[in-house]
């Protein structure tokens, strides 16, 4: 009996000291583990809200929005399940008298190698949490990031694919965007600069654009894509070879490119029908029957007089 009870007492008290703590952590962290998801969803949702309500993220769906925030709540899930886990283990190693201090310095060790090396993993993925949080693009939409352009083929985390107007694809880091500039966000500006000749009616001239924009916003193909009539804004300068005139409009975004061709060729038919002359640079060629005919005024010396320093 006396041994029964001292095995017994030993039983209780290990089951006290040690498995009582341990089942502990493991609830606590298998909590923790249940919430971090929770409590992470809380923060993207939040945050993402915000934008749909105020920011950038107006024009997205609540589906494009709800992808968002799954994408961005498995990202921060996973690294609160992984220091929760790693917490959770070391304490446990401790309540069973394991030394944890060499874990915990050779965790170190190891955590400041990888943050090293892993520096510029972690900046892409922080770089691009910001970029679905803020709204900055979205697939389909023209961008022009890290000195390269194009469409917005492929989003990750980690990196953006776009596709250039030659057909060529280009994988930029998340974390090497620095300016994000987005070319087909809600409406953009027809900004072109049109030269007509020295001697031209400027008032007439602008007349004419004014009245061909105004007929541009009128065509049925064009009503819905124009937001503002294309108009003369100012004369922009006297150059060398005419006067430049200002020409400004508003254009739905996507349509930035379409719209200004368009109103290229309209320009050009309008300025021949109203007899408004376009500059050009103007050349004189003299053939060598032109400098005969001169008396050879403009002739160089030949190599011959070159050589004996006649000039």
């Amino acid at each position: 009996m006396p041994d029964l009870t001292a095995l017994r007492d030993r039983i209780l008290e290990i089951v006290g000291e040690q498995i009582v703590p341990v089942v502990l952590i493991v609830l606590v962290a298998f909590l923790f583990l249940r919430l971090s998801r929770l409590f992470i969803h809380g923060i993207f949702k939040t945050l993402m809200d915000r934008e749909a309500t105020e920011g950038t993220a107006q024009e997205l769906s609540a589906v494009e929005v709800q992808k968002r925030i799954a994408t961005l709540d498995a990202l921060g899930a996973n690294v609160l399940r992984f220091f929760i886990v790693v917490i959770s283990g070391l304490m446990i190693l401790g309540r069973f008298g394991i030394d944890i201090g060499p874990a915990v310095a050779g965790l170190g060790v190891v955590g400041i190698a990888v943050g090293f090396g892993a520096q510029h993993l972690v900046r892409d993925y922080l770089n691009g949490a910001l970029i679905l949080v803020e709204n900055q693009f979205s697939k389909g939409d023209v961008v022009r990031v890290a000195g390269v352009s194009g469409t917005v083929e492929d989003f990750s985390l980690r990196r953006t694919t776009l596709r250039d107007l030659d057909g060529l694809v280009h994988t930029v880091p998340n974390g090497e965007i620095t300016v994000a500039t987005n070319l087909t966000r809600v409406w953009a500006r027809i900004n072109l600069d049109v030269m007509v000749a020295f001697g031209t009616d400027i008032d007439r001239a602008m007349q004419v654009v004014d009245r061909v924009g105004a007929e541009m916003a009128g065509d049925p193909a064009w009503k819905r894509r124009l937001l503002e009539s294309p108009r003369v804004e100012r004369v922009e300068g006297i150059g060398e070879f005419g006067i430049t005139l200002k020409i400004l409009g508003t254009v739905r975004a996507p349509d930035r490119w379409a719209a200004a061709g368009e109103l290229r060729k309209r320009l050009i038919a309008a300025f021949r029908e109203h007899d408004i002359e376009i500059p050009r640079p103007q050349r004189v060629i003299l053939s060598d029957r032109d400098d005969a005919r001169l008396g050879g005024a403009g002739a160089g010396p030949d190599q011959d007089e070159l050589a004996e320093g006649v000039e």
